[in-house]
């Protein structure tokens, strides 16, 4: 029987007071997956299910033959997303659990108590979980059955705070991912902006966090060494 993924993706899709639409990233759903197709039974998944917002803006910049393939014939995945809240209490019907990027999860993924209980679920239960880019976001505020956060002295990477003021989007934000889980104690590490790079932490090596778009293909791979896929 082949494992199973479950694949969440950010509701939403307005880039705090900018005006601008966000949403979740075009190669950080498309690299993993492909990576993932065919070795693993994939669940997509959403805070408020249904169609989940793709940041357009990922797809002007990133023309790739996988992001475009994913694009051309993949649509369902993301328009028909289930409720994320649903899975609560089925951390044992799963093998992992992997957390897009975009911006999008800054917004509502970072603080949803259904998501933070899921992670914290799936955590304990032994399972993977796993993120890239911005997805790492979620595991800030998760905090265990003994009361204690998740990244305290966890090894793991995401979008840095030199990354974003590249992109230009700090202000946009309502905190930075670095700064959040250096904060709640992570043992934050990164390499030079916009390169690949992937961190393995947590309970044997099952907390799986990838820093940027470039750690989109990286971490599927790692995902997939981690099921034994």
């Amino acid at each position: 029987m082949a494992p199973k993924v479950l694949i969440v993706l950010s509701s939403h899709d307005k880039l705090g007071d900018t005006g601008k639409k966000t949403g979740w990233y075009l190669p950080e759903f498309a690299h993993p997956y492909y990576k993932l197709e065919g070795k693993a039974d994939l669940t997509i998944a959403s805070p408020k299910g249904g169609a989940a917002p793709l940041d357009e803006s990922s797809v002007e910049m990133f023309k790739d033959d996988e992001s475009t393939k994913f694009l051309r014939e993949k649509e369902a995945l993301w328009k028909n997303t289930e409720k994320l809240s649903s899975f609560l209490g089925k951390a044992d019907q799963f093998d992992g659990v992997f957390y897009v990027g975009g911006h999008g999860p800054m917004f509502d993924l970072a603080i949803d108590k259904d998501s933070q209980q899921l992670i914290k679920e799936f955590y304990e239960a032994g399972k993977i979980v796993s993120a890239v880019c911005h997805g790492p976001i979620v595991f800030a505020d998760v905090k265990l059955s003994d009361g204690s956060y998740l990244v305290k002295d966890q090894q793991m990477t995401g979008f840095t705070n030199e990354e974003e003021d590249q992109a230009g989007l700090t202000k946009a934000l309502p905190f930075l991912l670095e700064t959040k889980v250096k904060e709640n104690g992570a043992k934050f590490t990164k390499t030079e902006p916009w390169g690949a790079y992937v961190v393995k932490g947590g309970k044997n090596d099952k907390m799986i966090t990838g820093q940027n778009p470039a750690s989109a293909a990286p971490i599927g791979e790692a995902i997939v060494a981690a099921l034994g896929a």
